[in-house]
Parts: structure tokens; C-alpha cells; sequence
């Protein structure tokens, strides 16, 4: 699907910036980030460590599910592998948003409601961080825009530079113009999923559900047109 990676950048900063909300400063998509906040608990500022730390292993276990499952795919079937993540996300997506709500009204960081929830977003977005490793296409980076931000501003230095040989401007244009969507769907994504918290709860997260599931029948019909006798 051609707007693939702005839609799931759009999830990423929707589901993170939900988590850290909502969970204590819990970070589902960004392991880093997590990384520093577990530091920061250690050393006595912040709270919910016990949270953090429990939600690395369900992170690990959607990558180690969603290298299984495409692992075990037929070879005529491969192409599938993006189709089969979608609805795997989606679905555990819908777990996080039941989980949420079975949590709701959030106390305490180390309630088992509270685990739970962080647990299967952790999954879940192991699996979206998980997903462009496995399948490979032409794409950028969806869930971390660090990167993604740092190649922007060099490819901006690059075109406004007067000694910039041509074609490594146009190469640099053309890549800026595949960061920004992302960079930007992700920003407000951020934006959007603070402000779904604050209205809906819990039950916001049935948006990204409902886009992964779209995301997973347009893959599979793309995939299936790409498919050599395909009519």
C-alpha cells in the first residue's frame, strides 16, 4: 500500500503517546525510551518501574511471534506476511483497548489491570516494530522517528547547500520527501491519541485497530494483484 508507513507512524505516535499517559509513562513502541525511564526509577524519580520492566519480555514476545509467523509461511504464501501482521496487530490491538478499560480508572502502576494492558500494547507494538525487519519493501522507519527526523535535516542541509552536486540533491530531495509524511503522521498521531485519552479513554484505541484491519485487506488485495496469473 503506497501511504503504508504514514498510516502506521500515525498508529505509533497514537498508541505511545495513549501508553505513556495513560500507563505511567509507559512507552508500548519505544524500548529506549523505556531504558531511561527504568534508569531514572532506579536512581528514585518516577514511578512504575516494575511496569517497565515487565512489558520488555511481551515487547520481545511480538517480535519472536512475528518472525515465527512469517517464518512458518509456505513459500508460496510469503507475500502474505504483511497481511498476517496487520490482522495479528489488530487484533491485539483491541486487547490493549479491553485492557484499558478493564484498568480504567488507572491507580496504581503495579495493579494486574494495569500490567495487563501494558503488556499486550507491548506486543502489539513489538509486532509493528517487527514488521518492516521481516517483510522487506521500499519504506522508512515507522515507529521511532529519531532517525527518521536526523536524515531529514542532513537531506534539508543537503538541498539548501550551493555545493551539493546535483544528483546527490535530488537524491536527498527524494528521500526528504519520503521522511516528512512520516515524520509528520507521527506527530499527529502523538497529538491525536492525548487528546482521544483525555475524550474517549480506553476506547480510543478501537481507531487504530480499525486502521490496522484496513491496513491488512488493502495489503492482501495489492499483494494478491502483484501475484504473477493473478486476473
Amino acid at each position: 500500500m503506497k501511504h503504508e508507513d504514514t498510516i502506521l507512524a500515525a498508529i505509533a505516535g497514537f498508541v505511545d503517546t495513549l501508553s505513556f499517559v495513560a500507563l505511567y509513562g509507559l512507552f508500548t513502541a519505544h524500548v529506549t525510551g523505556n531504558f531511561v525511564l527504568i534508569g531514572a526509577g532506579v536512581a528514585g524519580s518516577g514511578n512504575g518501574v516494575l511496569l517497565k520492566l515487565i512489558v520488555f519480555p511481551a515487547f520481545v514476545g511480538g517480535v519472536v511471534l512475528s518472525s515465527l509467523l512469517v517464518r512458518s509461511l509456505p513459500e508460496t504464501y510469503s507475500r502474505q506476511g504483511a497481511r498476517l501482521l496487520h490482522w495479528v496487530q489488530a487484533v491485539l490491538m483491541v486487547g490493549f483497548c479491553l485492557a484499558g478499560v478493564w484498568a480504567t480508572p488507572v491507580s496504581r502502576p503495579d495493579s494486574l489491570a494495569v500490567i495487563v494492558a501494558g503488556v499486550v500494547g507491548a506486543f502489539a507494538m513489538g509486532v509493528q516494530n517487527a514488521h518492516p525487519r521481516l517483510i522487506q519493501r521500499a519504506g522508512v522507519p515507522n515507529t521511532v522517528m529519531t532517525g527518521n527526523v536526523t536524515q531529514a535535516i542532513l537531506d534539508a542541509v543537503d538541498m539548501l547547500c550551493a555545493s551539493t552536486a546535483e544528483s546527490a540533491r535530488e537524491a536527498a530531495r527524494a528521500r526528504f520527501a519520503k521522511m516528512m509524511p512520516a515524520i509528520a503522521a507521527f506527530a499527529i498521531g502523538a497529538v491525536a491519541g492525548a487528546l482521544a485519552l483525555r475524550y474517549v479513554g480506553f476506547w480510543a484505541l478501537l481507531a487504530p485497530a480499525c486502521a490496522l484491519a484496513g491496513l491488512a485487506l488493502t495489503t492482501g488485495e495489492y499483494e494478491r494483484a502483484a501475484q504473477p496469473g493473478h486476473t
